[in-house]
């Protein structure tokens, strides 16, 4: 059971946490009556995994194509080197990028793994010249444009499968 003491999790909470996936907005209520647990019970677990960090927010599931956003583009960035110097610098510009939704130092042949939501190619190419060409020290950048969404998901459900 977890105690706010540790981050030790059980059953009960990782239960907690896959509902909280299905539904954030879940009252406590109706949270206790899926798991079988009493809303009061369920309020203590939550507040301690928010304080605790391991629940870090409750966000919206935003339909992008809804927005005119119909494509997606996944940009692979290589840098002119790996020193730290150009990895502070490129990492400090790119946050400030406003098209970028998603941007991962990566392992392998590429530095940067990059997801940008585009409405049209023309808006990628915007994107492109505006945005991605001027980050400091980029040497490479190869672009994917997403045909299909197949899966998607914040966490995957094994993460709390494995601890039932």
């Amino acid at each position: 059971m977890l105690n706010s003491n540790t981050v030790t999790l059980d059953a009960t909470d990782y239960r907690i946490l896959r509902e909280l996936l299905r539904d954030g907005r879940v009252a406590d209520v109706q949270l206790g009556e899926r798991i079988n647990l009493s809303s009061t019970a369920v309020a203590r677990r939550r507040k301690i995994m928010e304080e605790n960090g391991i629940i870090a927010g409750y966000n919206a599931n935003i339909n992008m194509s809804s927005l005119g956003f119909n494509g997606v583009v996944m940009v692979a960035i290589e840098l002119s080197s790996q020193a730290e110097h150009v990895l502070v610098e490129f990492e400090r510009e790119v946050v400030k990028c406003p098209s970028i939704s998603y941007c991962g130092f990566v392992s392998g042949d590429t530095d940067f793994m990059i997801m940008i939501h585009v409405n049209s190619f023309n808006d990628y190419d915007r994107i492109y010249r505006r945005e991605l060409s001027n980050l400091p020290h980029v040497a490479k950048i190869r672009s994917s444009f997403v045909l299909r969404e197949v899966a998607r998901r914040l966490t995957p459900p094994v993460v709390f499968d494995a601890q039932k």
